[in-house]
Parts: structure tokens; C-alpha cells; sequence
């Protein structure tokens, strides 16, 4: 037999206790969803305040209004210096731009919710720029700005009106560069000749006339010294006026003559004829401006040069020696005529002389200066200063009665000689201007032929009679 339980349901009644605590469950859950709220609310303002911030932007000088959706009551500036900010109204807001720069500008509403801006005032280059290109007109200026620097740039014609530029910006601007370039101007081609004087002055002779390098007043000759080289008449020495220092070519170390006055010429002739100085070499030399030309007078001397090795061999070598000049003039757009030059004379020196496997290889004696300078046209200039100053002893005596113990100094004779000369250069530019085209002239006309042409028929003679 199957046993079956029963179970009947019998109605609870709640005790006092249950009842208290069945009716706090409804508080507790509203109380929690209170605080759920607030922290929704407070997680919302928080997202409200730490808002990404704007950005304004104002001129120096110029005003900018902002109108809020909210009253606000209270306003931060980080930079009172570089703008200012007015309160107009409860919902609008006046910003002042003073100086450039960059500041913070923070607003906070009656909700006491708070919003950032990032406020940048800046040059009004605009109107800088228009100013610049009203004033100069013919300039292609660019004016650009980075906050508080303003840059100026372009290509400008001259340097005056670069420096007018720039200061004109540094008016409005105290900060304010200049990346402007001058235009420079095409350089003219052309040729030009260069005449060139080589010469070579005795030191010592010029010492006993005084020679002076500078014109006395009152001179009608124009010429330099202070002695007088005149053709028909002796040396003689003058007075040389208010002049206190006698500067001769013992002192004339690269002195650029510039004197238009000067008859450089008669003054190198004179004391050609007076036997102060000798000409070494005088060419002309012609090139294009720009190109660089050369000249030498001398020659070449051979130096071997023993090659190593098992196999002895020895190859042979050229030097120049002589007078050498290389020039580059170039034509400037004035005119003138910017020379870069450099002379040189060297010569054959025995008395230092090498002697290698048998070979005698002399030494060089050079002199040699290197400059440049600008010229007009015809105007001519000197170089002097390069001193060669050369001590040399002979010695003479009788074949055989020379070569005999004690008594063969009866039958010798030595001699010291003292040579001091200096190199002088003298160097002319000249522009060297082609001569017009012309059309040649027509050849002789006769009324009739001289001639009869080989191909014209032989005209039969006329019957007798």
C-alpha cells in the first residue's frame, strides 16, 4: 500500500517583526536610487566642466563681443597684459586685444559651470601689409606674422629700401624680421684691355735723387717727386711745400694710385731717362669680363727628376720663369670696373743652385703679389714694395801666378757688389668699345667697261671705203 503525504496550506499571519521589515525595503530601495542619481548628476557636470576648449581670436587694437546662454558670474584671464575682458551685460562678455600673445580665458555661469577658452590675439597684418605695399609700391614685399614676429620677405631693389621697410614694420611692430633680398643688377658683358707695365727700379740710385711718390702744390707738371726730372734740364731737389714725409719706392708697398691728376706715364718716362728705372716687359692683354687672361715673357728651364726603382730612369720637367701677369676684370653696372690681378717676375738664380747626380738645377728668385680693387675707366694704379736685394763677390786673378802659394795673392782681385732693385707695376684698365658696323665703300665706277667681257661677240671691223 502505497503511503501518500499530504500537506495543507495554512494561511501565515506576519509577526511584528516581519511586518517592520517588509516595510523598509521600499525605503531603502528609493534611497538607493537617490544616490544613483547624484552620482549621475555630478558625473554629468564633471563631463560638463572638463569640456574641450574653444579657441577666440582677436586683433591688437580691435574688440571682440561673446554672448553666453547662461548669466556669468564670474570670469578668469590668465594675461591681464595681453588682452582685457568687460562684462557688458549678464550674457555678454567684451574682449579687448592689447598686445600679441596667447591666454586662457575661462567663464563660469550662475549653475557655477565652467568653460575654456584659448584667446590669441593677433597682429592686424592685414593692415601692416597694405600700409607696406601703399608705401612701396614697386616693391613685391610679403608680410606674414607668427604671433609677435612679423617677417618680411621679398626681393627689393636696393638696400635703402630694404632698410626703409623694416623700419617702417618695426613702427607698428617692435618685433619684426627682415628676410628681404636685394635684386642684384644684370651685369653689363663687354671686353676690357689691360696695359701693363713691368718695371724695375735701382734702390740706390733713387735714393741720392729723393724721389717722392707725392705732388707738391703748385706743380704744373702734375708729376710726382720732389726732384725735378724735366727732359732738357738737370736734377735738382725742390721743396716739397706742407709735405713732411718723402715716401719713395723703397717704401711703396702695394700704394694703389688713384689720382686722376697725375701724369703717371710722364713720371715713368722721366725716370726711364734718368736711368732710375727699367722696363721689364709692357703688354696689352684683351678678355671678356668675367674671363680671366695671362701673359708670360721668360721661358722654361728643364729639371730632372731621377724615377726610383731598379731601372734607372730620369724624366724631365719644365718650369716657367719670367714675367708672368693673370687678371680677371669684370664690368660693373656703374661702370667701373672690379680688377683682380696678380703680377709676378721671377728669374734664374745660380748662386743657390742644386747639383743632383751631376745636374745643376738653379733656384728661383720671385716675386709675386696678388690684389684686387676697383678701377674707372682709365684709371691706372701701381704695386710696388717687391725688393730683390742680391749681395755678389767676384774674384779675378792671372792663370798659374794666381794658383802660387802667398805671392799668388799679388796676381788676385775680388770685388763685392751690392744690387737692390724693386718691382714696380703699373696697370691701366681700359673698356675696350667696338667700333660701328659700317657698310664698305663701293668700288670705282668707270662710264664704260674697260674691258670688253670675254663672252661678249668681237665686233667686226667696218668696211674701207
Amino acid at each position: 500500500m502505497n503511503m501518500q503525504s499530504l500537506h495543507t496550506a495554512v494561511p501565515h499571519t506576519p509577526s511584528a517583526e516581519g511586518r517592520r521589515m517588509a516595510s523598509s525595503i521600499p525605503l531603502r530601495v528609493m534611497l538607493l536610487a537617490l544616490c544613483m542619481g547624484n552620482i549621475v548628476q555630478s558625473s554629468a557636470q564633471q563631463a560638463q566642466q572638463t569640456e574641450t576648449p574653444g579657441e577666440l581670436h582677436v586683433l591688437v587694437g580691435r574688440t571682440l563681443v561673446i554672448n553666453t546662454p547662461a548669466p556669468i558670474i564670474r570670469i578668469s584671464l590668465a594675461d591681464p597684459n595681453i588682452a582685457e575682458a568687460l562684462v557688458i551685460s549678464p550674457t555678454q562678455l567684451q574682449i579687448n586685444g592689447k598686445a600679441p600673445g596667447a591666454v586662457s580665458l575661462v567663464l563660469w555661469d550662475e549653475n557655477n559651470q565652467s568653460q575654456t577658452f584659448d584667446l590669441f590675439v593677433d597682429l592686424d597684418i592685414l593692415s601692416i601689409g597694405q600700409n607696406i605695399r601703399a608705401a612701396f609700391p614697386d616693391e613685391p614685399i610679403q608680410v606674414e606674422a607668427t604671433k609677435d614676429l612679423v617677417t618680411l620677405s621679398g626681393v627689393v631693389s636696393s638696400e635703402e629700401v630694404a632698410d626703409r621697410v623694416l623700419a617702417f614694420a618695426s613702427a607698428a611692430t617692435p618685433k619684426a624680421v627682415s628676410l628681404m633680398q636685394v635684386q642684384q643688377p644684370p651685369v653689363p658683358g663687354g671686353e676690357i684691355m689691360l696695359h701693363v707695365r713691368f718695371a724695375e727700379v735701382d734702390r740706390a740710385r733713387l735714393s741720392e735723387y729723393g724721389f717722392n711718390f707725392f705732388t707738391f702744390p703748385g706743380s704744373p707738371l702734375k708729376t710726382f717727386g720732389t726732384s725735378s726730372t724735366q727732359q732738357f734740364a738737370p736734377p735738382q731737389l725742390e721743396d716739397a711745400g706742407d709735405l713732411g714725409t718723402t715716401l719713395g719706392l723703397t717704401d711703396l708697398l702695394n700704394i694703389f694710385v688713384f689720382r686722376p691728376d697725375v701724369e703717371l706715364g710722364a713720371t715713368i718716362r722721366a725716370m726711364q731717362q734718368q736711368n732710375l728705372l727699367q722696363i721689364l716687359a709692357e703688354p696689352n692683354l684683351i678678355t671678356q669680363s668675367g674671363k680671366e687672361a695671362s701673359f708670360l715673357a721668360g721661358g722654361e728651364f728643364p729639371i730632372p727628376i731621377v724615377q726610383p726603382g731598379q731601372a734607372f730612369g730620369i724624366t724631365i720637367t719644365y718650369k716657367e720663369f719670367g714675367v708672368r701677369l693673370n687678371f680677371t676684370p669684370t664690368l660693373q653696372p656703374d661702370g667701373s670696373i672690379h680688377l683682380r690681378v696678380m703680377p709676378e717676375v721671377s728669374a734664374l738664380d745660380f748662386a743657390n743652385a742644386l747639383t743632383i747626380s751631376g745636374f745643376v738645377i738653379p733656384a728661383l728668385s720671385t716675386r709675386r703679389v696678388q690684389t684686387e680693387m676697383e678701377l674707372q675707366d682709365g684709371q691706372s694704379f701701381a704695386i710696388a714694395g717687391l725688393v730683390d736685394d742680391r749681395l755678389t763677390q767676384t774674384a779675378r786673378k792671372i792663370p798659374l801666378l794666381g794658383d802660387i802659394p802667398i805671392l799668388g795673392k799679388l796676381f788676385q782681385s775680388s770685388a763685392t757688389n751690392t744690387a737692390k732693385t724693386e718691382l714696380l707695376v703699373v696697370v691701366t684698365p681700359r673698356i675696350v668699345r667696338p667700333a660701328p658696323v659700317e657698310p664698305l665703300p663701293a668700288g670705282p665706277q668707270f662710264p664704260r667697261p674697260f674691258l670688253p667681257p670675254a663672252s661678249a661677240p668681237t665686233p667686226e671691223p667696218a668696211p674701207a671705203g
